[in-house]
């Protein structure tokens, strides 16, 4: 007769196959919590952030903290620098992960890492949004010519130059497009502020 699996072993199963394991997901699976804190204790688990752990000994990518934070808050959207790290557009190595949340929507709390939130509505949230995978997590981030658009429209928080770079750097690696450039700029009622950056390109 086969050796019926622990609660702590089905833990760690079930972290090997999703590779960032919430409460929630451990929750649904019928195992406690505490098995996790007790898996932490003993090195075989990584504790990310508030309900979220990963296996210690397992590897990730480079972009493992988005995955970590689509795990608390499933509806943001990674915009603006850390959109732009993510397309390896421009020099921008931001120490805050950039979040978009639809307005209305509670700020998510989280001990790390430091979120800096932006607030996006109707299609300026909608439009634009990629979703890619990120250690087994479907991870939503803004298209490249939106994240270039996106921060000339917040050019106020990112800087001028952030977006002249992103601009520069989209185009010259041909990320962007200029019909998608001149669409989301329109969308974003910043066309008047891009053309003549864009003009000068062409």
């Amino acid at each position: 007769m086969p050796k019926r699996r622990t609660d702590q072993e089905r833990a760690l199963e079930l972290a090997r196959k999703v590779k960032v394991l919430s409460v929630k997901e451990l929750t649904d699976q019928g195992i406690h919590p505490e098995h996790l804190r007790r898996l932490h204790q003993k090195g075989l688990l990584v504790r990310c952030s508030r309900g979220v752990y990963r296996l210690a000994d397992a590897e990730f990518s480079e972009n493992l903290t988005l995955a970590e934070v689509t795990k608390r808050v499933p509806s943001a959207v990674f915009c603006l620098l850390t959109a732009l790290r993510f397309h390896n557009i421009g020099t921008q190595n931001p120490p805050d992960v950039w979040l978009a949340l639809n307005r209305g929507t509670a700020r998510p709390r989280m001990d790390r890492p430091r979120l800096r939130i932006m607030r996006f509505s109707g299609k300026a949230f909608t439009e634009g949004v990629e979703v890619h995978k990120i250690e087994n997590v479907p991870v939503r981030v803004t298209d490249p010519a939106k994240t270039v658009v996106d921060c000339f429209k917040y050019r106020n928080k990112v800087g001028l130059d952030v977006g002249l770079e992103a601009l520069r750097e989209g185009w010259r690696s041909r990320k962007v497009t200029m019909d998608d450039l001149w669409r989301y700029a329109k969308l974003c009622r910043v066309a008047n502020v891009m053309r003549p950056y864009m003009e000068a390109m062409q």
